[in-house]
C-alpha cells in the first residue's frame, strides 16, 4: 500500500499550481506512477483510459513506464496523487505511489542539474528520484563503494550512475537507507516531460 505521508508540516509547496490557478489558468501536470511495468503491470492505453475516466483532459502517455502528461483544474498535486492512488486500488487493482509534478515543477528540476556532464555524456544514466516530501540529505548513503554522484533538490534526488545501473552497488546501500518510496526517470524522459507538458 502507498507509504502515509508526513505530517501538515511537510506539505510541500505548489507556489507554481496555485498562480496558474489565481491567474484562471489550467495547470498540466506529470503523472509518475511508481514500478509500472517494472514489478506492476499496466498498459498504457489502460492508463490513458483511467486518467479520462477521473476527469483529466488531453491526455497522453509517453514509454511504457507509466509516464503520463494532463490538465487538470485541480491545484493541489498531494490530492490529485491521494486521488489518483485511491481510484487505481479501486479501479485498476493497481497498488502504487503516484508522483505528480506541473510543468513549472519539472523545468525548474531541469534548470537545478547539478551534474551537466553526466546528461550531456550519459543522459540515460542521470536520474531523477520523485519523493512525496523533501529528501533529507542526511539520510542519503555517503560511503556506497561505487562512482556515482548524489546531489538533493528539494524533493527530488539526482544519481549519477556512472558506472552503470545494473552492476552498482548503491542500491542495495538505498534500500539499507530506508528511504521513503520514490519513482525513477533518467534525464532523457524528464526532458521528455518538460516538452510534453509545455
Amino acid at each position: 500500500m502507498p507509504a502515509a505521508r508526513r505530517g501538515a508540516g511537510a506539505r510541500r509547496d505548489r507556489g507554481a499550481a496555485r498562480a496558474a490557478a489565481a491567474r484562471g489558468g489550467v495547470t498540466r501536470w506529470a503523472a509518475l506512477p511508481r514500478a509500472i511495468n517494472a514489478g506492476k503491470t499496466l498498459k498504457m492505453a489502460d492508463l490513458r483510459a483511467f486518467l479520462i475516466a477521473e476527469g483529466m483532459r488531453d491526455v497522453v502517455t509517453l514509454l511504457a513506464s507509466g509516464n503520463a502528461v494532463f490538465e487538470c483544474d485541480e491545484s493541489d498535486a498531494e490530492a490529485i496523487e491521494d486521488r489518483l492512488a485511491a481510484a487505481a486500488r479501486d479501479r485498476l487493482s493497481l497498488d502504487t505511489d503516484w508522483f505528480v509534478r506541473s510543468h513549472d515543477e519539472l523545468v525548474a528540476i531541469a534548470a537545478a542539474n547539478p551534474f551537466p556532464d553526466a546528461s550531456a555524456a550519459r543522459p540515460n544514466l542521470l536520474m531523477v528520484l520523485f519523493f512525496h516530501d523533501p529528501v533529507d540529505p542526511a539520510r542519503l548513503p555517503r560511503d556506497h563503494g561505487g562512482p556515482e554522484r548524489l546531489h538533493a533538490v528539494g524533493r527530488d534526488l539526482f544519481v549519477d550512475y556512472a558506472g552503470g545501473v545494473g552492476r552498482s552497488k548503491l542500491e542495495p546501500a538505498m534500500r539499507r537507507a530506508k528511504l521513503p518510496p520514490a519513482t525513477a526517470r533518467n534525464w532523457n524522459t524528464l526532458l521528455k516531460l518538460v516538452a510534453a507538458t509545455a
